[in-house]
């Protein structure tokens, strides 16, 4: 079927548009942290059943320690960091912004990839940060007073948030990278099916880091105690569920579909364009408002993303 990559792509973005509405929902209601306990633990589940499904067991077959290493590392930086900041990203600034700030995981993988594994940054993926930032500042800065200086519409605490998630994004991929090829290279030759399901048996080691960071850090401020209470919001929880079918299983699932079937540049710069698909429900269902100027800005987040791909 023709462009059937593109439209898998297409279904990812809007997937992951119901992940942040969803996740903004359940954040406001059970918490952030709460939660990111509940969404790991619901992740393990069903990527333990997919597993078992295709391979008999439940688990990752044949990761060696390094791939553990740095899958979890991985895992640390890009869930226990990155999600905690984005979850608390959409309580202070809506799910709209804190999509919007994600557009910088592509600049600050590139740059890490650069700082860690020696990888090129082109002139056009400089270009492509110079454009990203160019237009997160034009939706989060205005004119403020008789000065006319540039200031903050947001939060700082929420811009901070958000910053934080899209760089622990950005880096937890690299880390990704490294310790899928080290699990790529401890899999037996004759071994096809475990080799097809790499991503799914690695964001089940990343998952088993985020679920038990989260729990310590659960452990460290003392709120085991709010747990029982969130699981009895069915609202909130209905919602976490939703976050975490449409995010981790449907969301990455299709993403891997996507590039099987259309080149990985367009995929991932069609995959970019939450911050755009997710301006009017969240107009709809929260009653913000969205001005002409944060449409322009998401947009031109979306094409300085492309530019790392393209």
């Amino acid at each position: 079927m023709q462009y059937l990559g593109e439209m898998i792509a297409l279904g990812v973005a809007l997937s992951w548009t119901v992940t942040a509405l969803c996740a903004e929902v359940a954040s406001r209601r059970i918490g952030s942290l709460q939660l990111n306990v509940i969404r790991m633990f619901l992740s393990l589940l069903m990527l333990g059943a997919t597993l078992w499904w295709f391979t008999g067991v439940p688990y990752p077959l044949y990761a060696d320690g390094k791939a553990w290493l740095w899958l979890s590392l991985s895992g640390f930086v890009g869930y226990v960091l990155g999600d905690y900041c984005l979850f608390n990203s959409y309580v202070l600034i809506g799910s709209r912004f804190g999509q919007l700030f994600m557009t910088l995981a592509p600049p600050s993988a590139a740059i890490f990839a650069w700082m860690m594994l020696g990888e090129k940054l082109s002139l056009q993926a400089l270009v492509g940060m110079v454009v990203t930032l160019t237009g997160i500042g034009m939706s989060v800065l205005n004119k403020q007073g008789a000065t006319h200086r540039l200031g903050l519409k947001l939060p700082l605490k929420g811009v901070l948030f958000g910053i934080g998630a899209g760089v622990g994004q950005g880096v937890g991929l690299v880390l990704s990278k490294v310790g899928m090829n080290y699990y790529e290279m401890s899999i037996p030759a004759d071994m096809d099916a475990v080799s097809g399901l790499l991503p799914f048996a690695s964001t089940f080691i990343r998952a088993v880091t985020g679920g038990v960071g989260f729990l310590a850090v659960m452990w460290y401020r003392k709120e085991f105690f709010t747990l029982p209470v969130a699981l009895r919001d069915r609202k909130g929880m209905r919602a976490a569920l939703w976050a975490t079918i449409t995010g981790p299983f449907i969301g990455v699932s299709l993403s891997l579909m996507a590039v099987q079937y259309t080149e990985a540049g367009i995929a991932s710069t069609l995959m970019a364009l939450t911050p755009v698909f997710i301006l009017w429900p969240a107009h709809w269902l929260f009653g913000q408002q969205v001005t002409f100027k944060e449409i322009i800005g998401a947009v031109i987040s979306v094409v300085g993303v492309s530019l790392f791909f393209i």
